[in-house]
């Protein structure tokens, strides 16, 4: 949202610029001078980076929960049930489906591969939903069906960085850092971008994934830990009460506004930022963590146990943000990478993290609508990508990563309900229509929270970037 034209209140003053930048032509001295200009248009805002700012046009929405499911369900063995991959089970694929396709890990030898996952069609919509998640039933006409997402990376880290970020190498900002960047944050005392993790191990690509990259690095997100104190060293130490450590956080705030008052440096706005949210978390963070507060009913219906680090805490944590004004809230959840063999088969190993993640997972979007809160939260459920339809052979039969076609889904205001958009081929390699690349379900998302994608720019090395780089389109047939 806020590119030069939104931070600098003197237009004339940039216009006049903007002219000289182009007689300037590309020497490094236009350069130079460029990233001058665009530093001091951004510190003309950046005293108070987090204060809530109006979008392009009204949005529909004014929170996101990001339900990040790391390493690529199948959509094979969830919602996308394939009979004629099931007849032709242990064959050859044919020749003009893989030709020129690229995989992460299969030989050409791969035979084709059918689920033996039970399906049946829910809801009026009538989606297909495999017995590994039952709790979905509950959400089936809550939520917009993708069935036909699309991207370009098939390794895990890239991938992870290309859905977050928009691309596959670390250094971008991700999508929450543009969204906070663009609208800021309604809440006061706590961080606008949060992140939250669960699973066995962290997701791959690690902190990049909530990285601010180029923009100001107020906009990058704050890890919780799930358990004692969320975030690490927030306690004062013994003997240093509240009114001291107030003292010093003011005092130190106002030392560094006269260095910013100076040197116009957005990244001395973010320590003042980062000074006076760590002061006012101390009282918000432990009342918002502790969900024993939550009825038992509650409680139940995620599958939630205080004290205890899971998908369904950090599921109920998120409701709890977004309550509290928390602009982005990402979830990540490992481990979906089943490839076969040990820990990674279809069965025992699906199953379980399905059970892990279905009950909350339908729970959050239920909850959100009882309170009246799912018209202004947008609600994501996808990975990095899906399965393909051949079975990689290990101890056990697996799938390996597909980028073609792989289905997410959305719930939220601004979106059809109970509606399914896209469709694969009969063996599910790819799209036969309604195809919704990475891209343009970034430019939706934006959209949804009243951005134009186009327009959410930051100038970095002299040229402006987006979080859709120079692509996506807005998905305008599953919107109301």
């Amino acid at each position: 949202m806020m590119n030069e034209t939104d931070v600098v209140a003197d237009s004339t003053w940039l216009s006049g610029r903007r002219t000289f930048l182009r007689h300037a032509g590309l020497s490094l001295g236009g350069i130079a001078l460029s990233q001058l200009f665009a530093r001091e248009s951004q510190a003309a805002t950046a005293t108070r980076p987090m204060d809530a700012r109006p979008a392009h046009v009204p949005g529909k929405i004014k929170n996101v929960i990001f339900l990040f499911m790391a390493g690529g369900p199948s959509q094979l063995e969830l919602f996308d049930p394939k009979p004629v991959l099931k007849k032709f089970h242990g064959e050859n694929p044919p020749a003009s489906l893989i030709e020129g396709r690229r995989f992460a890990f299969l030989k050409p030898d791969a035979k084709l591969l059918g689920t033996n996952k039970s399906f049946a069609k829910y809801g009026e919509c009538g989606m297909d939903l495999s017995d590994q998640i039952p709790y979905h039933r509950q959400i089936v006409d809550e939520v917009t069906w993708l069935r036909a997402v699309k991207t370009d990376v098939f390794n895990h880290g890239p991938a992870k960085l290309f859905m977050n970020c928009g691309f596959q190498a670390p250094g971008r900002p991700s999508m929450g850092a543009w969204v906070t960047y663009g609208l800021g944050s309604e809440s006061e005392s706590l961080p606008g971008f949060v992140v939250l993790q669960s699973g066995p191990r962290g997701p791959r690509a690690g902190n990049a994934l909530w990285s601010s990259g180029f923009l100001p690095t107020s906009y990058q997100g704050v890890p919780f830990r799930s358990q004692g104190s969320p975030i690490l060293n927030l306690e004062n130490p013994p003997g240093i009460t509240r009114d001291a450590q107030r003292d010093f956080t003011s005092t130190v705030g106002q030392l560094n506004q006269l260095r910013m008052d100076q040197l116009g440096d957005p990244e001395i706005a973010t320590r003042i930022h980062a000074y006076e949210t760590a002061f006012a978390m101390q009282m918000a963070a432990p009342e918002l963590t502790d969900i024993s507060q939550e009825s038992a009913t509650t409680l139940a219906a995620y599958g939630a146990e205080p004290g205890k680090g899971s998908f369904a805490n950090n599921c109920l944590l998120a409701r709890r943000m977004v309550e509290r004004g928390v602009r982005f809230v990402q979830l990540y959840h490992t481990d979906w990478d089943h490839h076969g063999g040990g820990g990674a088969d279809l069965d025992d190993a699906l199953a379980k993290v399905c059970l892990e993640t279905d009950r909350a997972s339908a729970a959050l979007v239920l909850d959100l609508k009882a309170r009246g809160l799912l018209d202004e939260t947008l609600v994501i459920w996808g990975g990095e990508f899906g399965r393909t339809p051949m079975g990689e052979p290990r101890d056990t039969l697996g799938r390996d990563h597909h980028i073609d076609a792989y289905t997410m889904w959305l719930a939220g205001g601004g979106l059809k309900p109970g509606y399914i958009h896209g469709a694969t081929d009969e063996l599910g390699f790819g799209p036969t229509e309604g195809e919704v690349h990475v891209h343009d379900l970034h430019a939706t998302i934006l959209h949804l929270m009243g951005l134009d994608h186009k327009r959410l720019t930051f100038r970095f090395q002299g040229r402006d970037y987006r979080l859709t780089d120079v692509h996506g389109s807005v998905v305008k047939e599953i919107l109301t």
